[in-house]
């Protein structure tokens, strides 16, 4: 690996163009959603570019269109360098995928993180430079035990208020039905738009990891009992919490399920919940997309009228999971350290990562439905508000009962128990498997990972 001094000097050379063009060439190009690999010096007396592959997971239209539009962007005003994409196609296991392409050793300059303290750990992650972290709100990035960043986010970090359900606010009003305001509320809901003879809510299943979008709504009153002391699975890893204390919400989420969600679920695609809304076949949809989930809609049927809610604990709180920053499965954008052993790669990875944190970029961002990253420019930026449903989601951010509590595992494996734990849920839900036989098996995989470390 080069030193950091060779680095730096790289990075300087390719920062200080950086500002200035930047703003001009995405306001020229913010309406276009095109992605471009750019050329490498085909231009009479122009040094060749380096070119770089950006790997990400694929799945929701709105991020999908984001990354499409920015690296067309900065591919169109940097001199020195051309982001690829390298997309992983809906519906995979974006977490296996990582395993096998480390095992190929063909890592990209730039990933779409998973399993981040995993990888930081086998030293397949490289440092990410001050150059670009001072562009960040520092609360919003994570320092590992070494005192180093290695992810930055790609989206704004307001924990998991992504995760909700998404409503048809027509049939509310014409209904006379409100947002639940407590847990009973909820399961009322589900229960009068039932007796209607529709179909309350949409969920999906045809991936593992969407099931998490009703369980941690249902789960994380029991989580935030634990938030004071480390969270639920460092709990459950010293011995004082169990996987039996979850017994409440793995009943809630198998009765919401057998009674009040639409068939089909197992093999519907997270994306496919959007169609299922808007053509009135489900009355709900949970989400873990957000805005961009709204902005799918609106995409789809710009007549629908969308919103959203987080189904509330008994008492009425909202409760929220916290972002960990630089946890085990914390997402984020990395630079990989192969790449770090080539200077010209690490350049245009640093540089594509500073434009990624620039104003006119996060302008761009917004502009295509996404919620830009916490950049200390944020209040700069040009929000957009033009969203049906988004109103609700900035709400929610201010609401006087939201909880927020930390949940973060130090378990070097948790994210693969993370997945074993999804999947038993599913063949619960799906009558695969009992409730206390979910149990059992899901502490003795809790254990193995224990004492895994």
């Amino acid at each position: 690996m080069h030193d950091a001094t060779t680095r730096a000097g790289a990075q300087r050379r390719r920062s200080a163009w950086l500002a200035g063009a930047a703003g001009v060439a995405v306001a020229a190009l913010a309406l276009t959603g095109c992605t471009s690999s750019g050329g490498d010096g085909d231009d009479a007396g122009t040094a060749p570019k380096t070119t770089i592959r950006f790997l990400y997971a694929t799945g929701d239209e709105t991020w999908n269109s984001v990354v499409d539009a920015v690296v067309e962007a900065f591919n169109e005003q940097s001199e020195t360098t051309t982001v690829q994409l390298d997309p992983l196609p809906a519906g995979s296991d974006y977490a296996t995928a990582l395993k096998t392409m480390d095992a190929t050793g063909n890592w990209p300059a730039v990933v779409d993180m998973r399993d981040t303290l995993t990888y930081i750990n086998a030293g397949k992650l490289a440092p990410i430079p001050e150059s670009v972290t001072e562009l960040i709100e520092p609360e919003a990035v994570g320092s590992a035990e070494d005192g180093n960043v290695y992810t930055v986010p790609y989206s704004a970090l307001n924990g998991e208020i992504g995760l909700n359900i998404v409503y048809n606010k027509d049939y509310f009003e014409e209904n006379d039905l409100e947002v639940p305001e407590t847990y009973d509320d909820f399961t009322d809901l589900l229960a009068d738009i039932k007796a209607n003879g529709d179909e309350p809510l949409a969920t999906a299943a045809a991936e593992v990891w969407p099931s998490d979008q009703l369980w941690k709504q249902l789960a994380s009153p029991y989580f935030a009992e634990w938030g004071d002391e480390g969270g639920f699975w460092t709990a459950a890893q010293n011995g004082d919490a169990t996987i039996e204390d979850l017994r409440e919400p793995l009943q809630e989420l198998l009765d919401i399920t057998n009674e009040y969600v639409l068939e089909g679920w197992q093999s519907t695609a997270d994306a496919q919940t959007t169609t299922l809304l808007v053509n009135d076949m489900a009355v709900m949809a949970t989400s873990s997309a957000g805005i961009g989930r709204l902005n799918d809609i609106n995409k789809v049927d710009p007549d629908f009228n969308a919103g959203l809610f987080i189904v509330p604990g008994e008492d009425g709180s909202i409760n929220v999971l916290k972002n960990a920053v630089n946890g085990d499965t914390a997402g984020g954008l990395a630079i990989s350290s192969q790449a770090a052993e080539d200077d010209d790669e690490y350049a245009s990875a640093t540089e594509f990562l500073e434009f990624f944190y620039q104003v006119d970029t996060a302008d761009l961002m917004e502009a295509n439905g996404w919620l830009a990253p916490n950049i200390v420019a944020a209040d700069e930026i040009e929000r957009n508000t033009s969203i049906p449903g988004a109103e609700d989601y900035f709400a929610l951010l201010e609401s006087p009962n939201l909880v927020w509590y930390e949940n973060v595992s130090d378990l070097s494996t948790f994210s693969a128990f993370n997945t074993f734990f999804r999947q038993a849920r599913i063949e619960m839900q799906d009558g695969q498997s009992s409730i206390d036989d979910t149990i059992a098996k899901v502490q003795a995989e809790f254990d193995k990972t224990v004492a895994a470390g």
